[in-house]
């Protein structure tokens, strides 16, 4: 058992046209709504780089909005739209959808603007507008966010177009930190560490990343801050120092700590550095998780032999087990709070497969099958895809898949093997 932007940007009924398909989660369905999309136009018409520009946008949102599977995008290359729609224009679309989007962006060498529009094509008012401003290489960033605005305004729901997954790699020769665009864009290193790094977690604002570092030696915990582009020493306490998870609040995190004895799981406030072990008896027990709600802790243990997921409520201290398989690990609660999804095997032959449990470890669904090794899951922040890593094509990569396991696909084509995915929120 393992023992275990940075630039700022500036910045309203779904309607007709639904159809239907299942499995984004486990006992879901999702409704496609009919969204309509024009060509992204130039801010200045005379310039070429606006143009492309224009165009870089757009595909950036298109593809965004696909992917989160509530929308059927209606084009029509031939629509006139455009920021000063003009009733004849929007009269264009009214057939295919009832929501439009249109978009202007200018190049201005080392600084761009991206001004884009939601409309309600049955009133033919202004939903939303959206302005942005920024250097190039935030330009992906300002296309997400405003993908994930405009799913918030129509579906109410959250998008994930704006998040990143943190990871480890070996390319290097060493493990080092990386994080990378949820749709395999943006690929970046963030350790230099020439050590083995593991186990990234992100701060609730997504601001930091705590990972575990054998820098100085000893299994020390290092905080990375996106924001100010520093790396600091965290915890340092003898033996292993691993990060879980952290409440909603942000406050307090879950982590796994040896201290010359067995691991186990300690809470840490991490203004103050107070320290509470919150496990009682013996047995190795690592990779905790948090619950959204804050009251329970999901965590491994090999209390009762091979190690297992257990519950913890932490207002009473009881522990409750959830799982009777072969072998589990790294559990992770989804962002409903409903299912924990974890890495197990049901018979010793068996290699590694992806589960989901309910909170009474009654339904347990398998995920994966007979497709490598496939370890380390981590919930999209709204709880309808998991990263996780697999050995399907032989080394160890990062993929994605639909929460109910299927549309698996691999995210980035770097090198060696990577480790310990983890999601933003």
């Amino acid at each position: 058992m393992k023992a275990l932007a940075l630039l700022l940007l500036l910045a309203a009924p779904l309607s007709a046209g639904t159809d239907v398909y299942i499995g984004i989660s486990p006992g879901s369905e999702v409704k496609k709504t009919a969204l309509a999309m024009s060509r992204f136009l130039p801010a200045r018409p005379d310039k070429p780089e606006d143009l492309a520009l224009a165009e870089q946008f757009r595909d950036i949102v298109r593809a965004d909005l696909l992917y989160s599977r509530y929308f059927e995008v209606k084009e029509d290359a031939m629509a006139r739209a455009n920021l000063d729609a003009s009733p004849e224009s929007l009269a264009w679309w009214k057939g295919l959808a009832g929501n439009l989007i249109t978009g202007k962006a200018q190049d201005a060498g080392g600084v761009w603007t991206f001004n884009a529009r939601l409309y309600d094509l049955a009133s033919g008012k202004v939903l939303m507008e959206k302005f942005y401003q920024g250097e190039k290489r935030a330009m992906r960033r300002a296309a997400h966010m405003f993908a994930d605005d405009v799913i918030l305004r129509l579906t109410g729901r959250l998008g994930v177009a704006h998040s990143k997954i943190a990871f480890t790699n070996n390319s290097t020769g060493r493990k080092e930190v990386y994080i990378v665009d949820y749709d395999g864009e943006n690929l970046t290193r963030l350790t230099s560490d020439n050590s083995i790094n593991l186990l990234p977690r992100w701060s609730q604002d997504a601001s930091r990343i705590y990972y575990t570092t054998y820098r100085w030696g000893n299994p020390d915990m290092f905080e990375i801050d996106l924001k100010a582009g520093k790396i600091r020493p965290f915890t340092t306490f003898q033996g292993l120092n691993i990060p879980g998870g952290f409440s909603p609040d942000g406050m307090t995190m879950v982590l796994t700590l040896s201290r010359g004895d067995d691991p186990s799981i300690f809470s840490l406030n991490v203004v103050t550095k107070e320290l509470k072990r919150l496990l009682k008896g013996f047995g190795v027990s690592s990779s905790p998780t948090w619950a959204p709600d804050g009251t329970q802790v999901a965590f491994v243990s090999d209390r009762s032999g091979n190690p297992q997921i257990y519950v913890l409520e932490t207002p009473t201290g009881k522990t409750r087990r959830l799982t009777r398989l072969n072998w589990c690990d790294s559990p992770s609660w989804s962002p409903a709070g409903d299912w924990i999804v974890f890495a197990g095997r049901e018979t010793a032959k068996e290699e590694l497969n992806i589960f989901a449990t309910d909170l009474t470890g009654s339904q347990i669904r398998r995920l994966t099958y007979k497709a490598g090794n496939n370890e380390d899951p981590s919930w999209s922040p709204d709880g309808r895809f998991i990263t996780f890593t697999s050995t399907r094509r032989g080394r160890r990569e990062l993929f994605i898949m639909d929460a109910d396991g299927s549309a698996p696909h691999p995210l980035t084509d770097l090198k060696g093997n990577t480790f310990t995915p983890s999601w933003s929120p």
